[in-house]
Formats: C-alpha cells, structure tokens, sequence
C-alpha cells in the first residue's frame, strides 16, 4: 500500500517562536486572545519598518541564551512516530511573504530548527512557500484554515487566529479541530 503524505505546518503547530514575544515587547503589551485578525503582523500596520529595524534579523527559534525554543509538547515524538507510517513533509511560510529578502534570515533558523529537532526527517522535506495551497497532499495539520484547501483530510491546529470559526463552518469545510499532539496521534495512528 501506497504511503500517504502528511504536510505539517511549523509556526503556532510545531513550535510557538518568538514573534508574538517580540510584538509583545514591540507594542508594549497585546492581549492575542482578543486579536480579531489573522496575522500578527496587522497589529504594526504602518510601523513595519520601525519594528524591522528592531527585529529583523533575530533568531524567533532561539532563547536569549542561545537554546532552542522548545517544541510544543509532545510534537517531536508524535512526528517521529507519524514518519514510521507517512512521508511527512515540514510546509512553513515566510513572516515577511512580501519581501522574500527579508526573510532570508528567517528561513535560514527555520532550517536550523528543524534540522536541530526533526534530524529523523529528510531535509528536502522542508518547504519554504507562502501560498500551501499550490501543494496538495493527503493530510494536512495548519492553524489556518485556507492552508488545508488542498488537502484531502484537514487537521486544524487550534490557535488564536481560529479559536472562533465555528464547528458547523468547520464541518461545512470538512475540517476537524484539534488541540494538541495526543489528539493529532489519537486520530492519525
């Protein structure tokens, strides 16, 4: 039997890094609950280049002592097993998709993170993209819904940005909402 490919999203479903730390710090305090929007971006509309000049080009998957970030909890060894049974593929967008120079950096710690995390996973496997639904795959884990268009079973990863998209759209889109990595284990293994 053939083996069925899984695309799992990095930022808000493997590892929650430094952006919303570092807009926090930005700002002067955000309440991301309340947050009505999609990106976390929107909350520097017009001060985007202030906040570059601040933040740009540090590490989002790295403490201030030079560690790791710690995956969310449960992830690696979730992924780890998922692998003995799919072709994972790590499918993760810029922070800047409107300057892909920009991210450069980004993409770059991205790569190291998950090289650092992930050793198990092949490394072609890592899709840098800002637009997932030119992909299709059979599986697909992200916190954003229009991410899992081209997926044939759509696993949204519960986060801020989706916390009010009712069960009735989610099921009117074949969607299934998860909270964390036992439930994603529990409903792929």
């Amino acid at each position: 039997m053939e083996r069925k490919n899984i695309m799992i999203d990095m930022d808000e479903v493997i590892v929650k890094g430094r952006f919303t730390e570092f807009l926090d710090e930005f700002l002067g305090g955000v309440d991301f609950e309340e947050l009505n929007g999609f990106f976390r971006q929107d909350l520097i509309k017009g001060r985007e280049e202030e906040f570059k000049k601040i933040y740009a080009f540090k590490n989002l998957y790295k403490k201030e002592d030079g560690s790791f970030v710690d995956p969310l909890s449960n992830c690696v060894e979730v992924v780890k097993r998922l692998n003995q049974d799919y072709d994972i593929y790590i499918v993760t967008s810029y922070v800047w998709k409107e300057n892909v120079i920009d991210a450069a950096h980004d993409l770059k710690y991205k790569y190291e993170y998950l090289r650092h995390f992930f050793p198990f996973l092949d490394c072609n496997n890592f899709i840098f993209i800002s637009d997932k639904s030119k992909i299709k795959f059979d599986i697909g884990i992200d916190d954003r819904a229009k991410n899992l268009i081209s997926c044939k079973k759509k696993l949204l990863f519960t986060e801020f940005r989706n916390k009010k998209i009712s069960r009735e759209d989610l099921e009117k889109d074949n969607i299934i909402r998860v909270n964390n990595w036992l439930e994603l284990q529990e409903i792929l293994m």
